[in-house]
C-alpha cells in the first residue's frame, strides 16, 4: 500500500497503483549493452524519443553514461554534452517527463535547468554526496536503486547472506537520507536494481519477491528490459532478441506490484503492460 497515491511531474499526474506507467530508455551513449551507439545523434535522439512518445511511453529516460558491466565511466564535461544537447532538443518538441539517469549531481543540476524534471540515480545518491541535497534543492522526483561498487566492479559483488533484506535495507536507508536531505517522500521512487550486482537466479528472485518492497511506501521501478537474466534463460546473446522474454519479465513485475517498468521496447510494453494492468489490479 503507498502512503502518497499520486505525484505530478510536468502538469502529468502519475496515479501510483491505478496503472503501470512506462519510463522509454533513450541511452545517447557509444556503448550501452543493447542500444549503444544508436541514438547519440541528438537528431536520431529526437527521432527516437517522439517514436516513444507515441508508442506509449510515459517518461523518456536520457542517459548519457553506460552502466553496462565493465562500462568506462566518461568525464562530466563529456556526460554533460551528450545528456545537455539531448535534453534540450527534446524539451520543447516532446510533452512528457524527461529523466536524467546520471550519478553526478552537476549533470542532474544541468539537465534540469535544461528541461529534465526527474533524476534517476543508479547509485541511490551514494556516488555523488552532492546529489540528495541537490536534488532537493532542485524540487524534483528522484529514483534510488540498488547496486553495489561500480559499473565496471559489481559483477563481483554478488554474494548476499539475504539477498532481498538487504536490498530493503539498502533502499530503507537511503529514502531516510533522501529524506533527511530535504526530498518530500512523495518525490521518492525505488528501483532494486535488476541486474546490478545480481546474477541471474537474484535477478529472478527479486522479481518474485518484488510486493515486500512494497513496505518501504515508495512507488517501485523495475528495469529488466533485455537483460542478461532473460538472455541466460532463452540461451539468447543477443539483448534485441529479447523482447518477449522482456514481456514476461514486466508481467511478472506487474503482478507483483511495479508501478514503473523502464524498457526499450515500447510499443511492445504498452500492450503487456495494458493487459497485465487489466489482470493484476483491482481498479479496472
Amino acid at each position: 500500500m503507498v502512503v502518497h497515491n499520486s505525484l505530478v511531474i510536468r502538469d502529468r499526474t502519475f496515479e501510483w497503483g491505478k496503472r503501470t506507467y512506462i519510463m522509454g530508455v533513450l541511452n545517447v551513449t557509444p556503448d550501452s549493452f543493447s542500444d549503444g551507439g544508436e541514438f547519440n545523434n541528438p537528431s536520431d535522439a529526437l527521432e527516437q524519443a517522439q517514436r516513444l512518445v507515441v508508442a506509449g511511453a510515459d517518461i523518456i529516460d536520457i542517459g548519457g553514461q553506460s552502466t553496462r558491466p565493465g562500462a568506462v565511466e566518461v568525464p562530466v564535461a563529456e556526460e554533460l554534452e551528450r545528456v545537455l544537447s539531448v535534453v534540450q532538443l527534446l524539451r520543447p518538441a516532446i510533452s512528457v517527463p524527461i529523466s536524467v539517469d546520471t550519478t553526478r549531481a552537476a549533470v542532474a543540476r544541468a539537465a534540469i535547468a535544461s528541461g529534465a524534471d526527474i533524476v534517476n540515480d543508479i547509485s541511490g545518491g551514494v556516488f555523488d554526496p552532492e546529489m540528495l541535497a541537490t536534488v532537493a534543492k532542485l524540487g524534483v522526483p528522484i529514483v534510488l536503486m540498488h547496486m553495489r561498487g561500480t559499473p565496471q566492479t559489481m559483477q563481483q559483488l554478488t554474494d548476499y547472506e539475504d539477498l532481498i533484506e538487504e536490498i530493503y535495507q539498502f533502499l530503507e536507508s537511503r529514502v531516510a537520507k533522501a529524506i533527511a536531505s530535504g526530498i518530500n517522500s512523495d518525490r521518492i521512487i525505488i528501483d532494486p536494481g535488476i541486474g546490478f550486482a545480481k546474477k541471474y537466479h537474484q535477478s529472478i528472485e527479486i522479481l518474485r519477491r518484488l510486493s515486500e518492497f512494497r513496505a518501504l511506501n515508495c512507488p517501485i521501478l523495475v528495469g529488466a528490459s533485455r537483460k542478461s537474466f532473460i538472455g541466460h534463460i532463452l540461451e539468447q546473446p543477443d539483448p534485441k532478441a529479447r523482447v518477449w522474454g522482456t514481456a514476461a519479465a514486466c508481467c511478472g513485475a506487474i503482478a507483483n506490484g511495479a508501478d514503473i517498468v523502464r524498457v526499450h521496447d515500447v510499443k511492445e510494453m504498452h500492450d503487456v503492460c495494458r493487459v497485465a494492468d487489466a489482470l493484476f489490479r483491482s481498479e479496472q
